[in-house]
């Protein structure tokens, strides 16, 4: 985007599948998250049980957290896929380790701001506005993992990137959380409940993990570029 006007590229919405297609790899830090979510919620009732379900909530924000750095580290590749940089995923790799204290706290910083947004509304006893709350966190803090792969940007200023970003170019993050939410919150679950009903719980959470890694993968690109495109030709 140029001279701080909103641009919305879809064109890499197209794009990704390409991209992944030809650089799978993509996929494998995203994959192990999935894997290990898997693992958490098959046996997770082991661990949690004996305490009365009370670690529920501190399991299940550490996955998020987990799932946020793979995303984080799938950005970082795919950023470099669509620069054309050389190195494939070793080179990558390197970049996400040597960012991984700023992307971890930026993934920290998420999860407690739009744990807050909700917990706002709950106090007040009104459970519809903390939804709502959330859902605008969600929102103007979409950029934020990408502010702390690409931008480099730790913590609390990760948080203020995304929501520059989502300020300067609000149309392409509009269409960035329908894309994201269709496809992260629909299409695992259609593919697990369809492994689910024909072949049993396993092959469920297999699917489910392998439909994660891939959505993952595959969103890293439309929110490499959003950021990119925001970030460093619209603020300045």
């Amino acid at each position: 985007m140029r001279g701080g006007k909103p641009n919305v590229n879809l064109a890499i919405y197209g794009r990704a599948f390409a991209y992944l297609a030809r650089n799978p790899s993509v996929a494998v830090i995203p994959l192990l998250a999935a894997i290990v979510d898997a693992l958490v919620s098959y046996w997770g009732s082991v661990f949690t049980d004996p305490t009365g379900g009370s670690l529920d909530g501190l399991i299940s924000m550490a996955v998020q957290i987990l799932y946020l750095f793979a995303f984080g580290a799938a950005i970082v590749h795919a950023n470099n896929i669509v620069r054309g940089h050389r190195g494939g995923f070793d080179a990558s790799w390197e970049e996400t380790r040597g960012k991984m204290g700023g992307i971890f706290l930026a993934a920290i910083g998420f999860q407690f701001v739009t744990w807050l947004a909700g917990y706002i509304g709950a106090f007040l006893g009104v459970p519809m506005l903390g939804l709502v709350l959330q859902l605008v966190a969600y929102f103007f803090l979409i950029l934020t993992i990408p502010a702390a792969a690409i931008g480099g940007l730790p913590g609390g200023l990760a948080i203020s990137g995304s929501l520059r970003a989502v300020r300067t170019n609000w149309p392409a993050c509009i269409i960035l959380a329908v894309v994201f939410i269709v496809l992260w919150i629909y299409v695992p679950g259609t593919v697990s409940t369809s492994l689910y009903v024909h072949y049993g719980m396993l092959a469920s959470s297999l699917g489910l993990a392998a439909a994660r890694g891939v959505v993952l993968a595959y969103l890293a690109f439309p929110f490499a570029v959003t950021y990119d495109e925001t970030a460093f030709r619209g603020f300045y």
